[in-house]
């Protein structure tokens, strides 16, 4: 886990300073004038309030905040207002807690937390979380504090704050690799030498996702709805033209360049929110069905960045014959939870009775009350998303024009709406076959 290294901190201009007055959190990165009203300003972006204005999905309501805040989806099956951190009610079995939330991995202390505002918000932020190199991860972890509010802790020490400088791997991915349910469950990436070309080359996560302001570019994964307004994408970086081959760029209009260099991913691929499975320390968790990283197949649609959003289904929009979309490559999961037989629309679910007692109506119920749902009737279905593989990039894997025009290549031609004669054509030989004759002479 976090294999690319982390590379060794500059020394900042503030290292007197701490050296003689300690570090107090953010007030301390704001003194002498080294970062006036950063706090104030990181209190807008996605980061802290884990919502914002989504253009591109079909169905939301317009200038209201989307995210992780207060969407539901059976990845998660919960968002931070039903599921912000808490005590889990103890295991019958053993008699023991845990803490546990969808917002373990927010950048503050809990008490301030998701979209707060003011100037306990302000000193609430963990800074050091994302820039310290030496940041101690044991020491962020939840406790109760002496008026018995759950807090998450934060490693404010001196060692931690005269490592500072820019976000390295761990900083980034000891939440985004976590995402989900556990390591490699959401995403299923392990950004590491032997898995990314981009981490072979020493890259690390802000190489690409370059904050503007502490507002951090994403890409346009269809599950991934908020967003800071700033993108990032391999033409970024790569051009209309990456490749040397005149035919290899002829694709690049209508194929994405994930499709080609990103021929695997991984993570969990079903999940079941309505049957819980006892673990190892006697508490529940929904059952997962999980690949390895690089283990699994992508499935490929034509996508023009916005999303189709219903009950039972979130992914992309796009056709052939719409120009503005390309081939791209996504992750399919299902997820199996309770939706309202009334409405159609999926419940939510609060996780503490479930992982106590393993009762998942339980959890629809208490998620209901919160939520000031008095009627509802609740019924088990499936919801497939489709989630971007934008990460596992390679060059020596990528895919050839083998892999695609041949007769059981990875493209299902008539599904992408090519016609059976266009499909004959696609997959025969005759399409690359002198080419890779060429090829296969030189390299001999």
């Amino acid at each position: 886990m976090l294999l690319a290294g982390v590379a060794a901190a500059k020394e900042h201009p503030g290292k007197e300073y701490i050296e003689r007055n300690g570090y107090q959190g953010p007030s301390t990165c704001e003194a002498q004038g080294c970062h006036p009203g950063t706090a104030k300003e990181f209190l807008d972006t996605v980061h802290w309030k884990h919502a914002s204005p989504v253009p591109n999905v079909e169905g939301l309501e317009p200038g209201k905040e989307y995210g992780m805040k207060n969407r539901i989806y059976t990845m998660c099956n919960g968002n931070d207002i039903v599921n912000h951190l808490k005590e889990i009610p103890a295991s019958p079995v053993t008699g023991k807690t845990k803490f546990a939330g969808c917002n373990t991995c927010h950048p503050g202390n809990h008490i301030s937390d998701v979209g707060s505002v003011g100037k306990d918000a302000e000193n609430a932020i963990d800074c050091l979380v994302c820039h310290a190199s030496k940041y101690d991860f044991r020491r962020r972890r939840a406790y109760k504090d002496e008026t018995g509010r759950v807090v998450m802790g934060q490693d404010r020490s001196k060692e931690a704050a005269l490592s500072v400088g820019r976000p390295d791997v761990r900083n980034c991915m000891v939440c985004h690799e976590s995402a989900g349910g556990g390591v490699l469950i959401k995403r299923g990436f392990a950004y590491a030498r032997e898995t990314d070309v981009h981490a072979k080359n020493g890259m690390v996560c802000v190489d690409c996702h370059a904050a503007k302001n502490h507002r951090i570019p994403t890409g346009f994964d269809p599950n991934n709805w908020a967003s800071d307004g700033i993108r990032v994408s391999c033409e970024d970086c790569h051009k209309e033209t990456p490749h040397k081959d005149g035919d290899l760029n002829r694709h690049v209009a209508r194929i994405a360049c994930q499709t080609c260099h990103i021929p695997r991913t991984g993570g969990a691929i079903a999940k079941d929110f309505t049957r819980w499975t006892q673990g190892a320390d006697k508490f529940y968790e929904p059952t997962t069905l999980s690949k390895e990283a690089n283990e699994t197949t992508p499935v490929y649609a034509w996508y023009n960045k916005t999303v189709r959003n219903e009950p039972h289904f979130i992914g992309p929009k796009g056709s052939r014959e719409e120009m503005g979309s390309r081939i791209y490559p996504f992750k399919i999961f299902e997820g199996k939870a309770f939706f309202d037989k009334k409405t159609g629309n999926l419940l939510s679910m609060d996780f503490a009775p479930p992982m106590s007692t393993g009762d998942a109506l339980a959890g629809v119920a208490s998620a209901a009350k919160t939520l000031g749902i008095k009627e509802y009737e609740p019924v088990p279905g499936w919801q497939t998303i489709y989630f971007g593989s934008t990460h596992l990039v390679t060059k020596e894997k990528a895919l050839t024009c083998f892999h695609c025009h041949s007769r059981n290549g990875v493209l299902n031609f008539r599904a992408l709406e090519y016609a059976e004669k266009e499909e004959e054509k696609l997959t025969n030989a005759s399409i690359y076959f002198d080419k890779m004759a060429e090829q296969q002479k030189e390299e001999w």
